[in-house]
C-alpha cells in the first residue's frame, strides 16, 4: 500500500516549548474568577496545542489545595492540585510545575480543560482548549469543482467550495447544500466544539446502498468570525470518502496517526 503524504503544513513546535502569552487570560468556576493573569505561558506537551501555564500568585487564594502527590508530565514533574471555588470542590484538577520543568514555567499552575467552567482571552470565551499562535485558519473560496463519494454512489457534486486550511490538518472542503444528496442524508444529534471555528449545528449519517455510516458530514451555521464564509455550508470527512478536485481523486488523508489531534479539531 502506498504510504499517504500530507500534502498541508505539519505543526512546527517541539513539545516543551515555552512561549509568553500575550493576552490576558481569566477562568472561572460557580461564576467565581479562579485566576486573572496577563503572564500566563504557553507550554506545548504535544505539537498540536499548547497549554497555558498560570502564575501562582495570580490564581485566587486558597483556591489550590496540594494533594501531596507528584506526578510525572512528559516534560517534566508537577504537584497535583485540588481546586476549591465555594461549593465546588475538583479534585485532580491542576498541577503545579517543578524544579525540572521547562524554564519560565517552573512554579507555575497548569489546569484541565474541563475543570475550569469558563475560559477567556480577554473579553472572549475559548472552548476546547487553548488557541496555538502558531496555527493558522483561512476559509477561502474557490472555483474548483468537489465531488463527493462513498461506495460508488455520489454525495454531493458542487462546482465550487469554501476551503478550510488549518495548519496540521488536511484541508476541509465546504460545500452549499443545494449540491448535496439529501435522500441520503440522517441528521443526529452530535455536536462538537472547535476553537478557532465555533460549535457545530448539525451532523449527518450517510446511508448508500451498502452501508450506513454516522456522522459522515457536519456545519456550522454560525462560525467564529475569522471563518464566516463557511456558514451554513456541509463539508465531509476527507478520511471517510472518496474526494475529488476538478476531477481528480485526492488520496484519503491518514486517520490513524492523527487520531488524538483530528477528534478535538473537527
Amino acid at each position: 500500500m502506498t504510504q499517504y503524504t500530507p500534502d498541508y503544513p505539519a505543526m512546527i513546535v517541539p513539545a516543551g516549548h515555552v512561549e509568553p502569552v500575550p493576552r490576558r487570560i481569566r477562568g472561572y468556576v460557580a461564576g467565581r474568577p479562579v485566576f486573572d493573569t496577563v503572564r500566563a505561558r504557553y507550554l506545548w506537551l504535544w505539537p498540536g496545542y499548547p497549554q497555558y501555564c498560570v502564575p501562582r500568585d495570580d490564581i485566587a487564594e486558597g483556591a489550590l489545595v496540594d494533594e501531596g502527590r507528584s506526578l510525572t508530565l512528559k516534560v517534566g514533574g508537577a504537584r497535583r492540585q485540588t481546586l476549591q471555588m465555594g461549593s465546588a470542590t475538583r479534585p485532580g484538577a491542576a498541577w503545579e510545575w517543578g524544579e525540572d520543568a521547562p524554564a519560565g514555567v517552573i512554579g507555575c499552575v497548569s489546569f484541565r480543560w474541563e475543570a475550569i467552567d469558563a475560559w477567556f482571552e480577554e473579553d472572549e470565551q475559548v472552548f476546547v482548549h487553548p488557541r496555538s499562535p502558531y496555527t493558522r485558519v483561512d476559509a477561502l473560496r474557490s472555483g474548483r469543482g468537489v465531488r463527493v463519494e462513498l461506495d460508488g454512489t455520489v454525495l454531493a457534486d458542487a462546482p465550487s467550495s469554501v476551503m478550510v486550511l488549518e495548519t496540521g490538518l488536511p484541508t476541509r472542503y465546504y460545500l452549499d447544500r443545494v449540491y448535496l444528496d439529501w435522500t441520503r442524508m440522517a441528521p443526529t444529534d452530535s455536536v462538537t466544539s472547535c476553537p478557532y471555528k465555533g460549535t457545530t449545528s448539525g451532523y449527518w449519517t450517510v446511508r448508500t446502498d451498502k452501508a450506513e455510516y454516522p456522522d459522515l458530514a457536519w456545519t456550522y451555521d454560525f462560525p467564529t468570525r475569522q471563518v464566516s464564509p463557511i456558514a451554513g455550508l456541509v463539508a465531509f470527512y476527507n478520511e471517510k470518502v472518496d474526494l475529488y478536485l476538478d476531477g481528480q481523486p485526492l488520496p484519503r488523508p491518514d486517520p490513524v496517526s492523527r487520531a488524538n489531534w483530528e477528534k478535538e479539531n473537527r
